[in-house]
C-alpha cells in the first residue's frame, strides 16, 4: 500500500507518539521477522506477467461438479454481472447520506420487495453475512421477543450454522441451547414434542434440510406455536418457487443463504444472508430496512428506517453488531429474480427438481442406495459401500467432483455422499456421474 507521508510528515507523527525514528517505532519486533529475506523472482513487464498468469490458470482441472452443502453451482445469466458491474453499482458502497445514496438505497429497497414476494413474509432485512449469521441474527431476536432461557435447533440445520448459532449466543446470560434429533433424515416430530417446554423461546428449523429433505413445516410449526415458542425457518430460496412459502406455513423468521439467486460460488464466498420476519418484530430486525419516504418537494426517496445501528444512531440500543454492507451480492440477487420472473424461477425449480431424481434413478438401477427415502429438493444422500472420503477422490482423478464426505458431520455417516444436481447439469453429465459411481 502507498501511503503518501512526506519525510516531514513522518517527523511529525513520530515526535508526537514519543520515538526518535521508524526503527525505534518497532524494535519490540525481532529483526528477522521485521525485514524477513523475500525469496521473489525477478519484476516481469506487464505482457510477461499476464502470460505467466495465464500459464497458472491453465493448470487449473475444473472438476463437474455434484457438490452442495450450503453452496451450490447455479446457471448466472450474463446480465447479472453486466448490469450489476456498471460502476454506480459497483462503486457504491454506504447508504448512510440518503441524499447521495438514492441509487443504493433503491436497489436494496427492490431486494427487500422481491424477497418478501418470494418468502411470503411481512419484512425483509438486508446486510446479513450469510445464512448462518442470518439464522443466528433471527434465533437471538426471537429470544428478545418472548424472553425465554431455551432455544432449540433441528439436528437438520448446516452444521456450519449450528456452530454460528452456538458461537453467537454463548454469552448470553441464562441461555440453553438444545438439538432435537431426526428419524430418518427429516425431525423427530415426538422428540420435538418432548422438548417443548414453556421457558422455549423459539425452534429453528431448515426446509429442506441439510440433507436435502423436506420437511413437514406446517406440523412443525403447529407444534411450536402450540407451546408458546416462535419459529424460526431455514428456507432455500429456488425451492420457495415450488413448496409452500414461509408465510404460508407461519413462521415468525424466516432466513436463507441467497448465494443460489445470481452469485457464483467464488470459492465459498461471500455469501449473502437473506432475513425476513413478520412485522410484529419489525423493531428486532437487524442490518438496513429501507424505506420509501418523500422530500421537501413531495417526490419519492428511500431512506434507511428503524436505524437502531451499532455504528449509527442509537447504538447503545442496536439489537447487532451485524454492519456488513452485501448490497452488490443483494443487487445480483434482484437482478436475477427480476431477470427470470415468477415462470422463470419455478422452471428453475423445476429442473433442480428433476435433474436430482433423475440423478437418484439412475444410481439406484445401478444398484445404490438412498441413506433416506423421504422426498428431496436437489440433494439427496447416497449410501456407499466404502468411504465417502474414498469415493471423492477416486472420482477426482476422472475430473467429478463427487459430493460432499458426511463423515465429516457424523462418523455414523462416513459412508455416506451428500449428491447435489442442479439445472447446471445435462444428461450427459448425469450419465458420466452414474458410470463412474459403478462399483461403490
Amino acid at each position: 500500500m502507498f501511503i503518501s507521508n512526506t519525510p516531514e510528515d513522518k517527523k511529525q507523527m513520530l515526535e508526537k507518539i514519543g520515538v526518535s525514528s521508524l526503527p525505534d517505532l518497532f524494535k519490540d519486533i525481532p529483526q528477522d521477522l521485521l525485514y524477513p529475506a523475500l525469496n521473489l523472482p525477478p519484476a516481469l513487464t506487464e505482457g510477461a506477467l499476464t502470460a505467466h498468469m495465464h500459464a497458472l490458470a491453465a493448470k487449473n482441472k475444473p472438476l463437474l461438479n455434484f457438490a452442495g452443502a450450503g453452496c451450490e453451482e447455479h446457471f448466472i445469466p450474463a446480465a447479472v454481472n453486466a448490469l450489476s458491474s456498471r460502476g454506480e453499482f459497483l462503486t457504491a458502497y454506504t447508504p448512510y447520506q440518503a441524499e447521495a445514496s438514492q441509487g443504493t438505497l433503491q436497489t436494496i429497497y427492490e431486494f427487500q420487495s422481491c424477497i418478501c414476494e418470494l418468502f411470503d413474509m411481512d419484512v425483509c432485512s438486508a446486510s446479513h453475512y450469510d445464512g448462518a449469521t442470518a439464522l443466528a441474527e433471527a434465533c437471538a431476536a426471537a429470544q428478545r421477543v418472548n424472553n425465554k432461557s431455551k432455544i432449540l435447533y433441528s439436528a437438520g440445520l448446516h452444521p456450519h450454522y449450528k456452530e454460528v448459532l452456538k458461537t453467537y449466543l454463548k454469552h448470553t446470560p441464562g441461555l440453553k441451547l438444545e438439538e432435537v434429533p431426526l428419524k430418518n433424515g427429516t425431525l423427530d416430530l415426538d422428540a420435538l414434542k418432548e422438548k417443548l417446554t414453556p421457558d422455549t423461546a423459539c425452534f429453528a428449523v431448515a426446509g429442506p434440510n441439510f440433507f436435502g429433505q423436506l420437511e413437514p413445516l406446517e406440523d412443525i410449526a403447529a407444534l411450536t406455536h402450540g407451546a408458546g415458542a416462535l419459529l424460526v425457518s431455514v428456507a432455500k430460496p429456488l425451492a420457495l418457487a415450488l413448496v409452500h412459502t414461509p408465510g404460508q406455513y407461519g413462521a415468525d423468521f424466516s432466513v436463507a443463504e441467497g448465494q443460489v439467486l445470481g452469485n457464483a460460488m467464488n470459492f465459498g464466498g461471500p455469501g449473502l444472508g437473506i432475513f425476513t420476519c413478520k412485522k410484529e418484530y419489525v423493531r428486532q430486525v437487524p442490518g438496513r430496512i429501507v424505506g420509501i419516504a418523500k422530500d421537501k418537494d413531495g417526490k419519492r426517496s428511500f431512506v434507511l428506517t428503524l436505524q437502531a445501528r451499532e455504528q449509527h444512531i442509537r447504538r447503545e440500543r442496536a439489537a447487532s453488531n451485524i454492519c456488513s454492507n452485501q448490497a452488490l451480492c443483494a443487487l445480483n440477487a434482484v437482478i436475477y429474480l427480476t431477470l427470470l420472473g415468477y415462470a422463470g424461477l419455478r422452471e428453475v425449480a423445476e429442473l433442480n427438481l428433476e435433474k436430482a431424481h433423475r440423478l437418484k434413478d439412475m444410481l439406484l438401477s445401478d444398484g445404490h442406495k438412498l441413506k433416506f427415502d423421504g422426498p428431496f429438493f436437489n440433494e439427496f444422500v447416497l449410501e456407499l459401500n466404502a468411504p465417502a472420503k474414498q469415493v471423492i477422490k477416486k472420482l477426482a482423478k476422472k475430473g467429478i467432483a463427487a459430493g460432499f464426505d458426511l463423515g465429516l458431520v457424523s462418523k455414523e455417516l462416513k459412508n455416506c455422499l451428500l449428491v447435489c444436481a442442479t439445472e447446471t447439469k445435462t444428461e450427459a453429465d448425469l450419465q458420466k456421474y452414474a458410470d463412474a459411481m459403478r462399483g461403490f
